[in-house]
């Protein structure tokens, strides 16, 4: 956490590039943290500094959660470790929000994702400019069919206009070792272009095993007078070895630093033989204590180019193109299915293929007192989705890090081919001086084809997610003293995941399928904003009330008694209601020193019970799981000379990992520190400096991700395996330098 609030709050308008591709780094190191000024609901943003002074490699996640409304959880320091990544704002899930790159859709960025990445995998942290976050009402043009708690849109920086070759090197705990390079060529009658590399790889900090990640960015940009053309090229090869899923009464017996048995295959074995029901023996739950091994392999191709043109002085056109190309695996040496040779242990695998192509056109016009926004955005995606097991015998264990071939078993394959259209209009119009009205709506449709290649007593068929009106209105009131008042209100909605695992349609039988494909109704959101924003020459305020009304929520419930069999279903399971309270405050000490603080509240309950397996679940009233009631983030900055020092404080309250509230992980205070010295020119070196930052200063023990395997009814005794231990004290040094 490094709340850098010396230079709080500029226009949002100024600081958000309005083509939506990235702006030049000299001009985005003036602002660091910015409130929506201007904006009819509340918008919240982080520069180019924010992103570069933070631990190298560092997800932008992470960096994101410092402000309010935000929660971020990961089992390892950086944050990169997606099968136990958790971003969330007022009480929705990560799944449940939008998320951009340069306009270009990342979907839902959910660990199997089915219709993007990650942005840890669509482009190196370093190369990140600036990023925006709205909780609750996201930009009516937003290339998403998940927000319905927000989004969050990513900027990437431009190629230097001049000529530069930049090295950065860390090291840290864990064998931690993070190299980037990138060279600038300089603007010429051509454009400018940049290619930037990364080579990351880490220690888990406990047990045995690397997180691994290659990463290649290109990009090209060219200005014709006020015309503007731009492309890149982003490729990510990633591999992480899993962290073992905990329980409660695990950590309490095994220790917080419990984990798989990677590398001994021997220890695995004799688990399978004598805990697992193999060989004879008797299945105890102990055989769940450590497998030999998890992993997820990535690979993705990530290309776009857009051309922005000034048509007339109050008239601008930008299209953007892209095209995205994923190759991924899953990997579990589970001992419940033996390979053909009779080893007690095989492969299981999650296999993910993603080939999308799209395009996003936004037109902008004003005239008189009107501002008018039209967007449209189509998307063509085909996933394909596999569930196979593979040989894992004793004298040829496959390796973690690849993918593994020649399956003996496949349960199925699935092809999903999504189109996705959506339409938005908006219009802010000035009705006096002091007053805003903007108004608006979008158009979703979004069709899933579902073909059943390989398997049986799967679904095959046809499920759309349509919602032609979500509107959205707001207003705002600008005081002479500077002081802003706005209220929003906005609906939203989520399409169905077309996937053949999780929260989806399709991970059912084909009965199953049959009856619920017209009677499903997609997710949506109501959500109101009432705030206030101050922005003075040493202090400025932000404020905001929000209710949100949360329908139709999506559950795979039981549908009957389990052990005989009965398959679960996509059911809607009723209403969430939530209310909440966000405020920041940053003040400038004095030249040298600045402080920040972020405050969330938030009640966010269930308002129906679940009927699950013949069973009614206790659920209404409830809180909802993995939401803290009260979040506060405080930080303090010095900088004087070529020193800064940062240190910041994130608190988070209990949270429920049960529906009915009867288990819970303790609240927890982490605190990070960084120190940093610059030398500026040093021979034929520019801008070299140093930094040495810690995570987790304080060493605390404390429960990061939650339903890492899901939430579950109920947990009396503490035996749900799906909780995973944030990292203890983590330190890394970078040097950095310019030629």
């Amino acid at each position: 956490m490094r709340p850098n609030a010396h230079v709080l709050l500029l226009l949002l308008g100024s600081t958000v590039s309005s083509s939506g591709w990235g702006q030049e780094a000299d001009t985005l190191e003036k602002v660091t943290i910015t409130l929506g000024r201007g904006q009819i609901r509340s918008v919240l943003g982080l520069s180019r500094s924010e992103f570069s002074q933070s631990l190298a490699g560092t997800s932008p996640l992470s960096v994101m959660a410092r402000l309010p409304g935000a929660s971020f959880q990961a089992a390892d320091g950086l944050g990169n470790y997606e099968w136990s990544a958790r971003f969330a704002m007022r009480g929705f899930a990560q799944s449940q929000l939008g998320f951009t790159l340069d306009d270009i859709p990342l979907g839902d960025m959910s660990y199997g994702n089915h219709n993007g990445l990650h942005i840890s995998r669509a482009i190196a942290s370093e190369n990140l400019g600036q990023a925006t976050l709205s909780q609750g009402a996201g930009s009516l043009d937003t290339a998403s069919t998940s927000n319905l708690g927000g989004t969050v849109q990513f900027y990437s920086i431009d190629p230097r206009r001049e000529a530069a070759f930049q090295l950065q090197q860390t090291l840290g705990a864990n064998d931690q070792r993070r190299s980037f390079m990138r060279w600038d060529s300089g603007e010429g009658a051509w454009g400018a272009f940049s290619v930037s590399l990364a080579d990351h790889r880490n220690e888990k900090w406990k047990g045995a095993g690397e997180q691994q990640q290659r990463q290649v960015n290109l990009k090209w940009v060219r200005a014709m007078g006020s015309h503007r053309l731009s492309a890149f090229f982003n490729t990510s090869d990633r591999q992480e070895v899993d962290y073992q899923d905990m329980s409660l009464e695990m950590i309490q017996r095994l220790g917080w630093d419990w984990d798989n048995s990677y590398p001994d295959f021997n220890a695995a074995l004799t688990a399978s033989r004598t805990l697992c029901g193999n060989a004879g023996s008797t299945y105890t739950p102990r055989c769940d204590d450590a497998y030999f091994a998890g992993s997820g392999l990535r690979k993705d191709r990530l290309a776009g180019a857009q051309a922005a043109f000034q048509l007339a002085p109050d008239l601008t056109w930008r299209n953007t193109i892209y095209t995205h190309r994923n190759e991924g695996r899953g990997l579990w040496f589970t001992p419940y299915t033996a390979s053909p040779d009779g080893t007690p242990i095989s492969v299981r695998t999650t296999e993910y293929d993603i080939d999308r192509q799209g395009w996003i056109s936004h037109g902008t016009a004003e005239w008189g007192n009107h501002k008018v926004v039209a967007s449209f955005w189509i998307e063509n995606n085909r996933f394909d989705q596999a569930r196979r097991f593979y040989a894992s015998p004793a004298s040829a264990v496959p390796n973690v890090y690849r993918f593994p071939t020649h399956p003996f078993r496949t349960d199925w394959v699935f092809e999903f081919d999504t189109r996705t259209q959506q339409f938005s209009l908006a219009d802010t119009w000035t009705l006096s001086e002091r007053l805003s009205l903007g108004w608006g709506f979008k158009s979703m449709r979004v069709v899933t084809d579902a073909t059943l290649l390989e398997g049986s007593n799967r679904p095959t068929g046809t499920i759309r997610s349509s919602k032609p009106f979500l509107p959205q209105i707001g207003l705002l009131y600008t005081a002479p003293d500077g002081n802003e008042w706005f209220a929003s209100l906005t609906r939203n909605a989520r399409a169905f995941q077309a996937a053949g695992a999780g929260t989806t349609p399709f991970a059912t039988t084909a009965a199953g399928f049959e009856a619920v494909k017209n009677r499903l109704r997609p997710e949506t959101s109501d959500s109101f904003e009432l705030g206030w924003r101050r922005i003075g020459p040493t202090t400025q305020w932000s404020l905001t009330a929000y209710s949100v009304t949360f329908r139709d929520r999506l559950l795979s419930v039981q549908a009957g008694s389990a052990i005989v069999g009965n398959p679960s279903i996509l059911s809607n399971v009723g209403t969430v209601k939530s209310r909440g309270f966000e405020a920041a405050v940053s003040h400038r000490l004095s030249k040298l020193w600045s402080v920040y603080g972020g405050l969330s509240l938030l009640n966010a309950r269930y308002q129906d019970d679940v009927t699950s397996g013949g069973t009614t679940v206790a659920t209404a009233g409830k809180r909802v799981v993995d939401a803290p009631a009260q979040m506060l983030k405080l930080g303090l900055q010095y900088d004087e000379g070529p020193w800064s020092a940062t240190t910041g404080v994130d608190l988070q309250a209990k949270r429920y990992y049960t529906y009915t509230n009867d288990a819970h992980v303790p609240g927890y205070a982490l605190i990070n520190a960084q120190i940093g010295y610059r030398w500026g020119q040093v021979g034929v070196l520019s801008d070299a400096q140093a930094r040495l930052s810690v995570h987790n200063l304080g060493n605390r023990r404390y429960i990061a991700t939650l339903g890492s395997n899901g939430f579950v009814n109920s947990d009396p005794s503490g035996t749900a395996q799906t909780l995973l231990p944030g990292a203890p004290r983590l330190w890394s040094a970078t040097l950095s330098a310019r030629f």
